[in-house]
């Protein structure tokens, strides 16, 4: 049987309205393909409770999680992963990569132009629909 991790990801909007991708890095599972940041939920958390803990130990900064913008459930070879994406606003600092390769801000019609990781590829495509349907 597989195991199942519970994850929670973080959708941070700049006021220039770009969004925050992260690069995995070459020692993460599913290396080279980008993500939203976030991590494992923890016993006893809430999602947003869960996702400011892991924005502020992975990126070095101080975000407002609200309410959930995607939930997709991926399997991969060896685990299967409950992608809960949440959106959240930065509230302090400047995101720094600690853990990832390399960080991004890109406008939403611009996430297509990036490879995915397979979990987060949903929550790209719900983003970059409401782009559409705001213009």
């Amino acid at each position: 049987m597989k195991k199942r991790v519970k994850v929670v990801a973080a959708v941070i909007e700049n006021e220039k309205n770009e969004i925050l991708c992260a690069l995995r890095s070459t020692s993460m599972l599913i290396p080279n393909k980008w993500e939203f940041p976030g991590g494992k939920v923890e016993e006893g958390e809430s999602l947003q409770e869960a996702l400011e803990r892991e924005i502020c130990e992975e990126l070095h900064c101080e975000i407002k999680a609200y309410e959930i913008m995607n939930e997709h459930v991926h399997e991969y070879d060896t685990f299967i992963i409950h992608l809960i994406c949440l959106r959240a606003e930065l509230i302090s600092g400047t995101p720094v990569a600690t853990e990832h390769d390399q960080l991004i801000w890109l406008p939403r019609k611009n996430l297509s132009s990036l490879v995915w990781a397979p979990a987060d590829i949903p929550a790209v495509e719900d983003l970059m629909k409401e782009n559409q349907v705001w213009k």
